[in-house]
């Protein structure tokens, strides 16, 4: 994890806590130290879910055992859209350069305009024919706001 990823994101929910608190009415305490209690709450939480999706992404690649290196096999669209339900996401295509049947797990980053970090999401995609394709969809793991833009972080086979 970069950490100057982390730490804008921490400031841009900082700022938006900020701004937003003596709007939003969740507190009655509009005072600077109340203000900034808000903001702390609202950094933890970004940063508790972020820290929760690349421990999940950690997880996934650890269970895929016997992988070998496949992130030239895979290609992301060159759009990140928006769902109905306001998640990021992105289509993941793998091409098979092996000659036999594989399995890929491919790690989608998240990232603002800056080169944050916002969020990783893992996709499987399984039984992929020795010189096929095969699609799939990244979604955030949560609602991501501003230009949002996706790369392959990591992909294995086997």
């Amino acid at each position: 994890m970069q950490r100057h990823g982390i730490r804008g994101l921490v400031l841009a929910v900082a700022a938006a806590a900020v701004l937003t608190a003596p709007l939003t009415g969740c507190s009655n305490d509009n005072t600077p130290s109340g203000v900034a209690s808000q903001a702390a709450s609202a950094v933890s939480a970004a940063g508790d879910a972020l820290a929760s999706a690349t421990a999940e992404a950690g997880r996934k690649f650890g269970e895929f055992k016997n992988g070998v290196d496949a992130k030239g096999d895979v290609k992301l669209d060159d759009h990140v859209t928006t769902d109905s339900a306001g998640r990021s996401t992105v289509k993941v295509t793998v091409t098979n350069s092996a000659s036999s049947t594989k399995s890929y797990l491919v790690q989608v980053d998240f990232r603002d305009k800056d080169g944050n970090l916002l969020d990783a999401t893992v996709v499987t995609l399984g039984d992929v024919a020795a010189g096929a394709s095969k699609d799939a969809t990244a979604r955030s793991t949560r609602t991501l706001s501003g230009d949002v833009t996706a790369g392959v972080a990591r992909a294995v086979r086997h």
